[in-house]
């Protein structure tokens, strides 16, 4: 096993910013010598694509896991104050299919944008691309967000990134995203808040069958 594998490996499992289920799921893989697997968590970050992250469940650098589902919402959150405030408000859409997690991601990308002071409208019940993109406009959001890895087989989950028309992001937005995301080093310096806390704060709003209703009134 290369000797970086192993220390990044390590390193996660000594990182005090990362939960005691997560640290165990790595220390667990090293107790067993599981070279196949720590190579395929650790040999690289996981990579932010045109239109977002996408990969294996699990823990580790090149998984997707609440950890890295907060670096890529911080790396939006920061792509987002770089524009104008609409209303005097920064706003973002979130929905959600039913993979495995898809709606725990969904919540923690809405604590890191409440933390960063951005207005999250989330839905209450998963809803598919359509209905995010719907979102988006009615609530005159700067970006969605849509917690899904598509066709991908089950172990898989992603985070799609749209942008304030309802589709998925271009340049120079998606570039702006991809460089902010690149930067992120260190998870402890992403902004987090708890999703009830963001609820208490009004930074977080559910989105009910009003906006669904809506949606199907307007085709």
């Amino acid at each position: 096993m290369k000797q970086s594998v192993i220390e990044k490996a390590q390193a996660w499992v000594k990182n005090d910013y990362f939960d005691s289920e997560s640290k165990r799921e790595i220390q667990d893989l090293i107790d067993s010598n599981n070279e196949v697997e720590l190579t395929e968590r650790f040999y690289k970050d996981l990579e932010f694509g045109t239109g977002g992250i996408r990969s294996i469940i699990g823990q580790g650098l090149n998984r997707i896991n609440k950890y890295t589902i907060r670096k890529a919402t911080q790396a939006l959150a920061e792509t987002i104050k770089g524009q104008d405030p609409h209303e005097g408000k920064y706003k973002v859409a979130i929905s959600y299919d039913n993979r495995r997690f898809s709606f725990d991601f969904a919540k923690e990308a809405a604590g890191v944008f409440a933390a960063n002071g951005i207005h999250s409208f989330i839905y209450k019940r998963l809803n598919p691309v359509p209905l995010l993109s719907f979102s988006v406009r009615y609530h005159k959001a700067h970006a969605g967000i849509m917690i899904t890895a598509s066709h991908n087989p089950p172990e898989y989950n992603g985070y799609k990134v749209y942008w304030n028309d309802g589709s998925q992001v271009t340049p120079p937005n998606d570039q702006n995203v991809i460089k902010h995301y690149n930067s992120i080093t260190d998870f402890s310096t992403i902004s987090h808040i708890a999703f009830e806390k963001g609820l208490e704060d009004g930074l977080i709003h559910w989105v009910d069958e009003n906006v669904e209703d809506a949606y199907f009134q307007s085709i």
